[in-house]
């Protein structure tokens, strides 16, 4: 396990108090400034004037209340978040997620992690995140638009395409996005199509985000096994959750070439010896917005369902398992049986999907390992190309934007495998992002003064 250098200490420790009670915030600092030991050794200028104090703390953090009234005439209260952390390389720029585990310290440790993420993207973007405890499953979809209403109604007045971008995350899609885009618009009596993002192609959005970050992903998996002399054509893969990342992901490994056995949601996992039926696992989450279960009981034979806490996905054998599901959803143990099982690759779809010491056991072991702030970065970067697109009142065919989408991920390969060769550590992935990242912020944080 890599040591905080102990400069960095001091630092981390004041983290630690300022925010007591977040530990997925602790864990992404800690994740980060394990890194940043090789980068103040090399460039003492960083621990100057608080830049490291001022990167692990947010601008501003708006927390807010959200009432709504259901279909039953009751009204409810949920709690509405925006965590608006770095704004050196251009507006904040994060989604807004909609779950019950929704807290102000998930949302800061997305909004930290998305700093970085969206720096490695080398687009004008800073880094936010977003959203609410509110539960979305079950409710109709008028429930839906009068809380992303009055969700909207509230966050509107941080927000604008030169200030704070948001889009969607989990329990956000395009409904949800066109609810808010609508009252925004009507609030501020302004067509000011570039302050959301993940819109509908018919107001502003952009082809291939919704492929974006299961593509993009993909992308840089295959970028990693070309380094290797190696390709994803022939490998089997295994992809937990179902849902936009998810779906787009195993739909770029199939044209690839792989055989994608598994995917999973939250009341466990199916298992396809054949190969999935992409086709099925779309109609059944995204029409009938059923379970994942369903796929065994209509497909049959070849298949079997495992249920929610009677195994882990990750106990199936596999060259290639990519967690985009949620945040410490592969752990050591799940880490120690892939790489028994001959694992070639493991990249995060999700934000923080494996835990520190999966990430340790991965990366002692010489598995190919791409953390997300890398490896799920087309999403955002999309959402960038969305507000190009929107800035110049233009819209791209889906080939340009994939062939974009591409690049940028090629780039951000590239980058993290370079930065990690410069600091000693190649083939790091995880120190190469972190590090490239990290620089790209702290020179724009430096050339801007103490702000």
């Amino acid at each position: 396990m890599t040591r905080i250098d102990e400069k960095l200490e001091p630092i981390l420790t004041t983290v630690k108090e300022r925010n007591a009670g977040e530990p997925e915030f602790h864990q992404a600092v800690i994740e980060v400034m394990e890194s940043l030991g090789r980068v103040v050794a090399k460039h003492p200028q960083f621990l100057e004037e608080g830049l490291i104090e001022r990167i692990c703390e947010p601008e501003r953090q708006i927390i807010f209340r959200v009432p709504w009234i259901d279909d039953n005439n009751q009204v409810r209260i949920n709690r509405g978040f925006r965590v608006q952390f770095n704004s050196a390389l251009g507006p904040y720029k994060g989604g807004l997620r909609f779950h019950p585990s929704v807290n102000v310290g998930i949302i800061k440790f997305l909004g930290f992690e998305q700093t970085f993420k969206n720096a490695l993207t080398t687009m004008p973007i800073g880094g936010g995140k977003g959203g609410s405890d509110f539960d979305p499953k079950g409710r109709s979809d008028r429930e839906i638009m009068r809380f992303c209403q009055s969700f909207i109604t509230e966050l509107h007045r941080h927000l604008g395409e030169y200030t704070d971008v948001p889009a969607g995350d989990i329990g956000v899609g395009g409904r949800e996005i066109g609810y808010m885009f609508g009252q925004y618009k009507r609030l501020t009596n302004r067509y000011e199509a570039g302050v959301l993002t993940g819109k509908g192609l018919s107001y502003g959005g952009s082809r291939a985000r919704p492929e974006a970050t299961g593509f993009g992903l993909v992308f840089f998996v295959r970028s990693m096994l070309e380094a290797q002399g190696d390709s994803i054509d022939g490998k089997t893969a295994v992809v937990s959750g179902s849902g936009n990342v998810a779906c787009f992901a195993i739909k770029k490994l199939q044209e690839y070439g792989a055989k994608v056995i598994a995917c999973s949601d939250s009341g466990g996992y199916v298992v396809d010896e054949n190969g999935l039926d992409l086709e099925l696992v779309r109609e059944i989450k995204e029409k009938r917005r059923g379970r994942i279960s369903e796929y065994h009981r209509i497909k049959g034979t070849g298949t079997y369902f495992v249920e929610a806490g009677k195994g882990p996905i990750w106990d199936l054998p596999c060259e290639i398992a990519l967690p985009c599901a949620t945040q410490n959803e592969l752990n050591g143990k799940h880490a120690a049986t892939l790489i028994r099982n001959g694992v070639r690759v493991v990249a995060e779809g999700a934000n923080m999907p494996c835990t520190p010491d999966a990430v340790d056991a991965l990366r002692q072991s010489n598995v190919l390992y791409a953390p997300g702030k890398a490896a799920n970065a087309g999403g955002v970067a999309t959402s960038a190309l969305e507000m190009q697109q929107n800035a110049s009142r233009d819209s791209w065919t889906f080939d340009q934007t994939v062939e974009r989408l591409d690049e940028i991920m090629t780039n951000i390969h590239d980058v993290c495998a370079e930065t990690a060769e410069e600091y000693g550590a190649p083939g790091d992935y995880v120190l190469g992002a972190n590090i490239a990242g990290f620089v790209r912020v702290a020179e724009a944080m430096r050339a801007l003064g103490v702000v």
